[in-house]
């Protein structure tokens, strides 16, 4: 049994919509156990024990959430070293942009030598106004069909041992 592990955080719910989409997806592939995680609650232990990783963030101030930051801080030394090669794909909810987030992810995986398996998929929300912005979100049906396309491929491609 190949192990998923998704890790997630989400200030108004868009990213935790677009991680579920993922992970609901990924739970369709058989020889797949898929974890889904809010970052607060991950672990080293948790990421040793995956075989393969999505990471799912919002972008605040060109930045990914800090409490996304704070998971990988908690477990970049326990896991380095430890699971070089493993596959990885990063999901960023954005309101305009998303390519720094995108970008922090990458290059704390590279440091880690995680092989990134997909190009981050960034879904645009558009919010630009402090009330849009801290408003709840709703993710569309397209953007979340696409969120789930990432998790089925990791959880195939886990189980087909391609990665």
């Amino acid at each position: 049994m190949k192990r998923l592990l998704i890790v997630w955080h989400s200030h108004t719910g868009g990213a935790r919509q677009m991680a579920r989409a993922a992970a609901e997806a990924a739970r369709a592939e058989e020889g797949v156990e898929v974890r889904l995680l809010h970052a607060p609650d991950a672990q080293p232990d948790d990421v040793l024990a995956a075989d393969g990783y999505l990471f799912v963030t919002p972008e605040n101030l060109a930045s990914m959430a800090g409490l996304m930051k704070d998971f990988f801080d908690r477990v970049y030394y326990a896991a380095l070293e430890r699971i070089n090669g493993r596959p990885y794909a990063a999901m960023v909810c954005a309101g305009s942009d998303g390519a720094g987030a995108a970008r922090q992810i990458e290059r704390i995986a590279t440091g880690l030598r995680l092989k990134p398996v997909a190009p981050a998929l960034i879904v645009i929300t558009s919010a630009q106004t402090p009330e849009a912005i801290l408003a709840p979100k709703k993710i569309g049906p397209g953007d979340l069909a696409r969120c789930a396309e990432v998790g089925a491929g990791l959880a195939a491609g886990l189980a087909a041992g391609v990665f």
